[in-house]
């Protein structure tokens, strides 16, 4: 249950009016009173002999009683209380008890002050109510307000455990506004999966991804088939923007527009150029990396790579850097994720997108972040979108769960992060996320996998058992474990893929296994397989490698993968 303070007002009849009214999208249905601070009270919705002008003088006959210099130039208060979308549908009595606890818990209207402010509460839809009062009480004086929202919140999670409703988790002020009953009945009406509101906010994030400026910004934006509409001062500059949908309009045939502060907090303009502010300006020694010889962006495998490797990085920020530092890494991680979602095939697509979506809450919390530090992941971002949609099979599809098996630990790194400093939504959040990426790993790994496996399982004996031995040697405490795995014999066919290569398969074992502890991993053989191929430079699809002799040394273009080899101790969530 959500409670929400809206701006107070100055005009009773206009709020009153609104509440009995059609609604902006016409979906105010039989709107009527459920509760007042008299039982007398009229409803306009119920009562055909009663006004909203009667209602209007009855609540704001206090402040008609003050002089004209001592009335409060904001006295109309306005809050609505909604249940979460799984909740069942509450009676008009449930409501009206509801409304007269978050009054007396706000200090509006406490328990048993017969001189307090008065209030109403009007019904218009199944989930939530609206409560009006003006802020004068009987008896001249104002009511006491101090820390309302807070105390308003705190209620509400009392009313939660008394009706049984879902227990919402507490926030901090930093989430995105959230969609009105009239944008969920308006998607359900339209066939739309999600709300208006909620797909801008997606293509906005997509945009950002690794954009390095305004021009780029608003290209992927119009792109993406939004309408853009720009707000300069009169010297030219810009100063913020707003965006709609083609095809959702109102009830006049005009596009809704959403301002991007109204989309979320960090899409506002200035929160955006925040973003570019932290741009590098050291020269790029890698840009060579980025692109082909004939200048063409990198391919879709090899920004899959280099995004790993940085993913790596920022993990060890995450775990052991300051928190400034950890919170642009955490909002970094939400563009790789967008980027992710928008370049993945078909198959990872939706579980991708699923993740992405959820861990948008994880990446803002009252923590600045401090820009600068988040280049990397940018950058690894900006090469996902620019090297183009990844195919589902081959090297693409590989090196798709490679990077997602990365992500994974980044997504739960920052999940432990947000639950050490109390950031409730945001740790629930990318734990929400984690378990799309654990989908979305099983959907692109189960092929490259396969292959692996099918290989070991035809690698000659005396290469196994030389692989296990090179196993025990490194791994002591887990080599059992993992033998028994199904997935020992993808890992099997790693090793061997090693030791064609030149490296010394206990050592890069070793070096693999104490890179982040494996203790908690479903699969310990699967981390293993991606973490060597990462860090020997392997191709991540090894369809072609022939069976039993030397692998084909990894190209260039693989080479430029630099192997991380100092990663943070945290338990593993296993997939």
């Amino acid at each position: 249950m959500i409670p929400s303070i809206h701006k107070r007002g100055s005009r009773t009849i206009g709020l009153i009016r609104y509440l009995y009214g059609p609604g902006t999208h016409e979906d105010h249905i039989d709107p009527h009173l459920v509760a007042a601070f008299d039982p007398l009270t009229p409803d306009p919705g119920r009562d055909p002999s009663a006004t909203y002008e009667q209602l209007e003088r009855l609540l704001d006959q206090p402040v008609n009683a003050l002089a004209q210099d001592r009335r409060p130039e904001k006295h109309v208060w306005h809050l609505s209380v909604r249940a979460s979308p799984e909740d069942p549908i509450l009676s008009d009595e449930d409501w009206a008890a509801i409304a007269r606890r978050t009054v007396a818990a706000t200090g509006v209207a406490p328990d048993g002050d017969e001189r307090a402010c008065r209030w109403a509460a009007v019904r218009h839809a199944d989930d939530h109510i609206h409560i009006v009062a003006t802020l004068v009480r009987d008896d001249g004086r104002r009511p006491r307000l101090h820390n309302e929202a807070r105390r308003a919140q705190a209620e509400a999670r009392r009313i939660e455990a008394d009706y049984g409703l879902r227990r919402v988790t507490p926030g901090d002020g930093t989430a995105a506004k959230r969609p009105t009953s009239a944008e969920r009945h308006k998607a359900e009406r339209q066939g739309r999966e999600r709300t208006s509101r909620e797909e801008l906010r997606e293509h906005v994030r997509r945009a950002v991804a690794g954009a390095q400026g305004e021009e780029e910004f608003f290209d992927r934006l119009a792109a993406a088939g939004l309408l853009i509409r720009k707000r300069a001062a009169p010297s030219g500059d810009l100063l913020g923007y707003k965006v709609a949908l083609p095809d959702d309009r109102n009830r006049d045939g005009e596009p809704v527009f959403y301002p991007g502060s109204k989309l979320a907090p960090d899409l506002s303009l200035p929160q955006i150029r925040e973003r570019w502010s932290g741009n590098s300006t050291e020269p790029d020694h890698d840009s060579e990396a980025r692109t082909s010889r004939a200048g063409q962006p990198m391919s879709p495998a090899a920004a899959r790579r280099r995004a790993t490797t940085a993913v790596w990085q920022a993990v060890l920020v995450v775990d052991h850097g300051d928190d400034r530092a950890v919170a642009a890494q955490v909002a970094a991680a939400g563009e790789v994720l967008d980027a992710l979602a928008k370049t993945s095939a078909a198959h990872t697509r939706r579980e991708l997108r699923e993740a992405a979506f959820a861990f948008e809450r994880a990446t803002r919390s009252h923590i600045r972040a401090e820009r600068g530090h988040d280049h990397a992941l940018r950058q690894a971002a900006r090469d996902l979108v620019h090297s183009g949609p990844a195919l589902g099979r081959g090297e693409d599809g590989a090196t798709t769960a490679m990077v997602i098996d990365m992500v994974f630990f980044l997504v739960t790194g920052a999940a432990h992060w947000h639950a050490r400093h109390q950031h409730a939504q945001q740790a629930a959040a990318a734990r929400q996320a984690a378990e799309h990426l654990r989908a979305a790993y099983h959907a692109a790994a189960q092929q490259p996998m396969g292959v692996l496996h099918h290989r070991g399982r035809d690698l000659p004996q005396p290469v196994k058992r030389r692989q296990a031995a090179n196993l025990r040697q490194a791994v002591p405490e887990l080599a059992e474990r993992i033998l028994a795995e199904p997935g020992w014999h993808a890992l099997a066919t790693t090793l061997a893929d090693t030791e064609a290569t030149g490296h010394h398969p206990a050592t890069l074992l070793t070096q693999a296994a104490t890179q982040r502890e494996l203790d908690t991993a479903d699969s310990l053989s699967d981390v293993l397989v991606w973490r060597l191929r990462h860090i020997a430079g392997l191709p991540a699809h090894a369809q072609h490698a022939p069976v039993g002799e030397k692998a084909t040394p990894p190209s260039s273009s693989l080479r430029t993968a630099r192997p991380v080899t100092d990663l943070p101790h945290q338990p593993r969530r296993g997939r």
